[in-house]
């Protein structure tokens, strides 16, 4: 029960979070790039989305449907590989998103074992939360670390989180 995170206050839903199962989730990250990567030119996903299909759409009545490409054994492989050595991270985005925060709330705390650090509300959406370094979940100082989105702590990330507050 320690590695279990919640996020409470001014909140519509108080949402429990376990890192644990981070691992298995599409929108992690690889944290050794991410902040080499410049985040100002990024699409919004829903744009990039619909470009996407509509590329696809065109093709396919241009030329035709074309059968899905059948699964290459190795590239199954190096995903395995990839999981159990990389150093991920998830965005915070949309835990905060799922439980509707209040339209009152500024601002955010993060508790950890021996302090609590407040940040604007807005800064919240934007933190990423580290849960594997090198394929290991972090045990001794975890179950998670917390990096700003703009990298500025990206050496020295806050470590130790018990729990989140909207206020």
């Amino acid at each position: 029960m320690e590695n279990i995170i919640q996020i409470k206050g001014k909140v519509k839903f108080p949402i429990t979070i376990d890192p644990g199962v981070w691992i298995f989730d599409d929108r992690k990250v690889d944290l050794t790039t991410y902040f080499l990567e410049d985040r100002q030119n990024q699409e919004d996903e829903l744009t990039k989305y619909k470009k996407d299909i509509s590329k696809q759409w065109d093709k396919e009545i241009k030329e035709g449907a074309t059968p899905p490409p059948t699964p290459q054994p190795t590239g199954r492989l190096f995903e395995k590989e990839k999981l159990l050595k990389g150093t991920f991270a998830i965005p915070f985005k949309p835990f905060l998103k799922n439980a509707e925060v209040e339209e009152t709330s500024q601002r955010f705390i993060i508790q950890t074992a021996d302090s609590e650090i407040e940040i604007p509300l807005s800064e919240a959406y934007e933190l990423l939360f580290g849960f594997s370094i090198d394929g290991k979940p972090l045990k001794e100082d975890g179950p998670i670390h917390i990096y700003y989105g703009d990298g500025s702590n990206k050496h020295q990330p806050i470590t130790n989180v018990k729990g989140f507050q909207v206020i």
